[in-house]
């Protein structure tokens, strides 16, 4: 069957490995330094009350000093302040990081805990970065955070004391300079103001620590944090993915080694409780993951964006092949034969659902954090997997895709037949989700993800139905028509501010195009009543 081929060869193309000429991490070489934080599953630094146990930070050591000779901390909270102790166990080194901010206490307590493990630990602690992003975020002043830097100094005097931020705040606030043995700048390709792609972000490193060297040229300069996500939403032509990150790792060190420069790689570990701040795509950074603690890249292993693919894509032949089945057997109880544009819809809606069902389960697994968003993702994939079945019978049968005023409005207007009730709530479902999508797109994109995959499966059917078998009499219901000037406006903002680079916003943008034309062609018998 053609369709089944389709999805065979889609598959076989999107889940391609790369094959890297220097893997991220082997066996012959270690790297410079990786940034650590302990957190596990629901484990929180935002919770004032988590305490990691030593233990827990111990295992991560034991398997980190496997890869690495050097941890980068952040914060002396949360139980961190026994690392110092583990790392020594593990043979690490220590870039001890102490977290400032806006709390004038907080830091006291940060500046003299880092201060005390240092003085214990001198032959673990090699840094002390006094402050992560502090002027990114706008919570200090620079010559607050030179006095803090200066009291560690002073305290420190044999320990090399320096200050972490994005490179661009190191040339805005270039009196930093004098106070820091050293500079630690950090460049995120992807977080960009203007995201570069995976295949250029090496250069983009390259280039930026250059820049860096000719306006700092006495000091040495280190790249404090770079790197990839593995998962979340594209910004402009910048693609999370598997196959990036492992590409972008493997240039970034191959680079270092060549150019004889310092980096530390963020992260060690997947961290979830960052998606709760920036969304899907800042729990993904890690090179092992957060639940198995497994490498991601072993070395000689080919890297696939979907590493389960076989099991995706036999997923997707079967379902395939249960529209079909369910076409096959609704005709099968008519006395007439169906349109072939019918069985044309079907085959589409059929063979896109193959595709694209292991790709929405995946993104329901990756992209869903909170019970809220299991059931919102959960409630939209199973949309997309029904509405194909339901849309298969209706094509067959020449019914129509039935209004939302005839699911949910008064009672003399309401469809009660069994295959209206179950596509209309598919309908309901589809268009609530799809608009509150939309709306979040519109007012506050940054870190939301676009739910390209289980829409299509769900919208292309409807589409299909509204071309063939649209009534020819009735009224615009008002809820659709509301809907469908929604979903438009939002879909052309979308598409101007996420930019064509982007082709999961320029995606989902048509298929919310799609649902809009496919509700503002909705029609509905009136009551003479």
């Amino acid at each position: 069957m053609v369709s089944l081929g389709i999805i065979a060869g889609v598959w076989w193309w999107i889940a391609q490995p790369v094959h890297l000429a220097r893997p991220p991490i082997d066996a012959t070489t270690r790297l410079e330094c990786v940034s650590y934080a302990p957190f596990r599953g629901l484990q929180s630094p935002l919770d004032p009350g988590l305490h990691v146990s030593a233990q827990q930070i111990a295992e991560d050591f034991a398997q980190l000093a496997k890869v690495t000779g050097c941890v980068r901390t952040y914060s002396v909270d949360n139980g961190l302040d026994q690392a110092p102790a583990e790392a020594q166990k593990a043979g690490l080194k220590m870039m001890l990081g102490l977290w400032i901010g806006s709390d004038r206490l907080k830091n006291r307590q940060q500046v003299a805990g880092a201060i005390a493990l240092a003085k214990e630990y001198p032959g673990v602690v090699s840094s002390v970065v006094v402050g992560n992003e502090v002027m990114l975020r706008g919570e200090m002043i620079a010559p607050d955070l030179i006095a803090y830097i200066r009291q560690v100094k002073a305290e420190l005097p044999n320990v090399p004391v320096t200050y972490a931020d994005v490179w661009e705040f190191w040339l805005k606030h270039r009196e930093l300079y004098a106070a820091v043995d050293f500079v630690t700048i950090h460049i995120l390709p992807y977080w960009e103001d203007f995201p570069v792609r995976a295949r250029h972000a090496a250069a983009h490193v390259d280039s930026i620590r250059k820049r860096m060297a000719v306006a700092f040229p006495d000091k040495e300069i280190i790249i404090g944090e770079t790197g990839w996500p593995s998962a979340g939403r594209m910004r402009e032509g910048a693609l999370p993915s598997r196959t990036n990150q492992a590409r972008v790792i493997s240039e970034v060190l191959d680079l270092a080694r060549r150019e004889k420069f310092r980096v530390n790689l963020i992260e060690a570990y997947d961290q979830p409780w960052k998606r709760a701040l920036e969304g899907t795509v800042g729990g993904y950074w890690g090179l092992f993951d957060a639940d198995r603690r497994e490498l991601k890249y072993p070395a000689g292993v080919p890297v696939s964006n979907f590493p389960h693919w076989n099991m995706q894509l036999g997923a997707g032949l079967i379902y395939c092949a249960f529209v079909f089945l369910v076409g096959y057997l609704t005709q099968r109880r008519r006395p007439w034969a169906p349109r072939w544009t019918a069985w044309a819809a079907i085959a589409l809606s059929a063979t896109a659902g193959g595709v694209l069902f292991g790709v929405a389960t995946d993104k329901l697994l990756v992209e869903s954090l909170s019970t809220g968003a299991y059931v919102r993702w959960g409630a939209l994939l199973a949309a997309g997997v029904l509405t194909p079945v339901f849309a298969a019978v209706a094509l067959i049968a020449g019914r129509p895709l039935p209004t939302l005023v005839q699911l949910i409005g008064p009672q003399h207007m309401r469809d009660r037949t069994p295959l209206s009730i179950p596509l209309g709530l598919c309908l309901a479902v589809t268009a609530v989700i799809g608009f509150e999508t939309a709306l979040g797109f519109v007012f506050d994109p940054r870190y939301r993800d676009f739910p390209f995959a289980a829409l299509t499966m769900a919208v292309l059917p409807m589409f299909m139905l509204m071309l063939l078998n649209r009534p020819a009499e009735g009224r615009r219901p008002i809820a659709e028509a509301v809907f469908a000037g929604g979903l438009l406006l939002s879909a052309v903002y979308i598409v101007i501010n996420e930019g064509f680079n982007n082709w999961q916003s320029v995606w989902t943008c048509v298929v919310y195009a799609a649902l809009a034309l496919t509700m503002w062609r909705a029609r509905a018998v009136q009551s003479q009543e």
